[in-house]
């Protein structure tokens, strides 16, 4: 009988066993890892590039409200003298110095053209050489002023930054020939 009971017992503990190690066996695979790993990989192959965009059109549109802030200014002095401001070398015409205008991102807002019946008078904001968006560095966003003959100042927007980073209302780029 003793055997018998030494042999159940024995029995019983061997199924017991596996259940045993079962238990201490968690956590996850190396699969399931790899695969959250590679998850992960894409996502931020996907997010950065389009954040390093972001960050750069952000940076654009400083230049933009640079440039804007001189219209008034701009279109001011010509409606009086009908030539255009430069402040290449000094201010002019309550238009500071370009290279008192400055930002974050932008060196100077230069503030020149030729002028014409239509207008011609430009502002061109001029972005750092280093410390930002590798896209914007060196280049440059001009406005353009138009129809002033006709009553109605317009301006046309350019730039030689890459498309992508320029808004719908400023889509024209331009090569550094003609800036």
């Amino acid at each position: 009988m003793q055997r018998r009971l030494k042999a159940i017992g024995s029995a019983s503990q061997g199924s017991a066993h596996p259940h045993a190690s079962r238990q201490a066996q968690r956590g996850f695979t190396l699969i399931e890892l790899m695969i959250v790993v590679a998850i992960i990989g894409i996502l931020a192959g996907i997010a950065i590039p389009q954040y390093q965009d972001y960050v750069a059109r952000s940076q654009l549109s400083e230049g933009i409200n640079l440039a804007a802030g001189q219209k008034a200014s701009v279109t001011e002095s010509f409606s009086h003298t009908g030539v255009c401001p430069d402040n290449a070398s000094g201010p002019t015409d309550g238009i500071p110095a370009a290279a008192s205008i400055s930002g974050s991102y932008i060196k100077s807002v230069q503030v020149g053209g030729t002028a014409s019946e239509a207008g011609g008078c430009t502002i061109t904001a001029n972005f750092k050489d280093g410390g930002i968006a590798k896209g914007l560095v060196g280049k440059y966003v001009k406005l353009t002023m138009g129809n002033a003959d006709k009553g109605s100042v317009t301006w046309l927007c350019q730039s030689s930054a890459d498309k992508k980073f320029l808004p719908k209302a400023c889509a024209q780029l331009v090569t550094e020939d003609d800036k």
